[in-house]
């Protein structure tokens, strides 16, 4: 797959198995109410609990490991990036001293732990997150965000920025790899302005796209929003599920952050 796909599509959502076939909203509440226990964490037990009950399960999906590394690997540059500014400027008891560039940078306990906390609550979070939309179709997503009450003009624009965000990185990758075979890039005052065209081609396509897209939904009878079905009535089967697993993340959660 082209690495665009690979992070932005839901392909693997339409897969048969044990996940896939739960009701989108039970996935969704228990999915938020995953996220809420991550965020709220003060300990590092919970976070890593969900990031580690997400992996076994994107594992026993049969989510290809290549996939999961791809989509994990922004993520984990930000924690890393974190837990090193955290470490040099958070803090008063000193662990280590760096040299680095002639300066004495010196490495702080409460920082490091500090940066940790926050790095196993981002890993934690996009773990559920990658869950959720490698087991749920992305219409499923915005149908349950509709039912749920978000406003409609936030769901449309969630929709149609999913739907062109592959159009606009292939137009930008075929603008990059026309701009390569020209050497373009060959060096970097070249590649500064090779960047601004890429960066105005884009925009100048995204925004002749909208009037373009806009134009075709008014010519399909597009009156200011668009029509969403009835979702079917959540099975008693699912009912269970959610019961059951909200209730093991309260208690893992209450377990995890008050008795220990």
């Amino acid at each position: 797959m082209e690495p665009a796909f690979e992070l932005f599509s839901d392909i693997l959502a339409y897969r048969d198995n044990a996940l896939t076939r739960v009701d989108p909203r039970v996935k969704f509440v228990l999915a938020v109410l995953a996220m809420v226990g991550v965020i709220l964490s003060t300990h590092f037990l919970f976070p890593p609990v969900v990031f580690a009950a997400s992996l076994a399960a994107m594992m026993a999906i049969r989510m290809p490991a290549r996939l999961i590394l791809v989509r994990l690997a922004a993520p984990l540059g930000i924690v890393l990036v974190v837990i090193v500014l955290q470490s040099v400027l958070v803090g008063s008891s000193l662990l280590f001293n760096i040299s680095l560039f002639g300066l004495n940078i010196g490495v702080m306990r409460e920082g490091v732990l500090h940066g940790a906390l926050i790095g196993t609550r981002v890993l934690g979070a996009v773990s559920v997150l990658l869950l959720l939309s490698s087991t749920t179709r992305a219409h499923q997503i915005f149908h349950v965000l509709r039912w749920l009450g978000v406003p409609k003009g936030w769901v449309e624009v969630g929709m149609l920025m999913y739907r062109y965000i592959f159009m606009l990185l292939d137009q930008a990758s075929d603008v990059m790899d026309a701009q390569r075979v020209r050497l373009g890039y060959s060096t970097f005052r070249r590649s500064l302005s090779s960047a601004g065209v890429l960066a105005g081609t884009v925009i100048q396509v995204a925004m002749d796209q909208g009037i373009r897209t806009y134009e075709a939904m008014t010519l399909r009878g597009y009156n200011g929003y668009m029509p969403f079905g009835a979702l079917p009535r959540i099975t008693p089967k699912d009912r269970w599920i959610l019961g059951l697993l909200s209730g093991v993340l309260v208690i893992v959660y209450i377990a995890l952050e008050w008795t220990l």
